[in-house]
């Protein structure tokens, strides 16, 4: 279940029944299961992309990055995974698709925050 035993004790307290509480919870791990797919999808099809990641020795607003894989994972609200480029990856630590062309992801320990990416430099 997505809710913490407290979690659904309040909910329970506040009059939603176990079903409701329940059925809720399905739908945020649906929902989640689906992010997942459709990030995984956005980077599936591109050999490049483009970020607004700061990079240590560049000064350019927009980098271009090779990818190789997006790999995710999902448990019950959170996304996991790994972002492997051609020389390096990072841990990921949750995103969304904000439209078809750009996708935010939260990168972890290297780069500890959130990135646009983009299938064009324009979109970003």
């Amino acid at each position: 279940m997505h809710f913490t035993q407290r979690e659904q004790r309040a909910l329970r307290q506040a009059g939603v029944e176990q079903t409701t509480i329940e059925a809720a919870s399905e739908a945020v791990v649906a929902a989640t299961d689906a992010a997942a797919e459709d990030l995984e999808a956005f980077f599936a099809d591109l050999e490049t992309v483009h970020s607004d990641m700061d990079v240590a020795h560049s000064s350019a607003d927009v980098q271009t990055h090779t990818v190789e894989y997006l790999d995710l994972f999902t448990h019950a609200d959170d996304i996991r995974g790994y972002l492997r480029f051609d020389s390096w990856g990072v841990p990921v630590e949750g995103g969304r698709v904000l439209n078809d062309d750009v996708v935010e992801l939260t990168l972890g320990p290297t780069v500890d925050g959130r990135v646009r990416f983009a299938t064009e430099r324009d979109a970003l």
